[in-house]
C-alpha cells in the first residue's frame, strides 16, 4: 500500500463523525445518519450529503439504492483506520518511534496507577506474544 492509500485511511475529524455512526448502525441513509448523530443541533443534510461523497471518493464509504435513498455502508473497518490514524501520528509527531509516542503517554500526569498497571500487562503479554485486548479496548 502506497503513501497515498494509508494516509486515504485517516480521515477528518467529521467524516470520522460519520464513520462511527456507520460502524454502530452498519448502515443508512443520511436521515438515520442525522437521527444517530449525537451533536446537538445534528449536523446540516448537505454537509453530511458533501462529507459522505468526499469518503465515497476516498474509498471510506460505498452506498446501495434503497428505492430512492442512497444507504451508505463504511468500506473501512474501524480498526484499520485506528491502525493508519496512529502510523500517521507516528510519522508526523514522533519520527515513527512508538517509544517517544509511549514516553509523551506515560509523561501525562493523569495518567493513574490503575492504567498504569494495565499498560504494564498489555506490554508483559505482547512479549509473550498473547492476545492484547485491554479492559479499556475492549470497552
Amino acid at each position: 500500500m502506497g503513501k497515498s492509500a494509508r494516509h486515504a485511511l485517516v480521515p477528518t475529524p467529521g467524516e470520522l463523525k460519520l464513520l462511527k455512526i456507520l460502524w454502530s448502525l452498519g448502515e443508512g441513509t443520511i436521515e438515520e445518519i442525522l437521527e444517530a448523530s449525537d451533536e446537538n443541533p445534528p449536523p446540516n443534510y448537505k454537509t453530511v450529503q458533501t462529507l459522505l461523497r468526499i469518503m465515497e471518493n476516498k474509498k471510506l464509504v460505498t452506498h446501495r439504492m434503497r428505492g430512492r435513498a442512497f444507504v451508505f455502508q463504511p468500506r473501512v473497518q474501524e480498526q484499520q483506520v485506528n491502525r493508519s490514524s496512529i502510523r500517521s501520528l507516528l510519522q508526523r509527531q514522533f519520527e515513527g518511534s512508538r517509544a517517544q509516542l509511549l514516553l509523551n503517554l506515560l509523561d501525562d500526569e493523569r495518567i493513574d496507577s490503575a492504567e498504569l498497571k494495565e499498560l504494564e500487562e498489555l506490554i508483559r503479554r505482547r512479549r509473550q506474544g498473547k492476545p492484547l485486548r485491554s479492559k479499556t479496548a475492549q470497552g
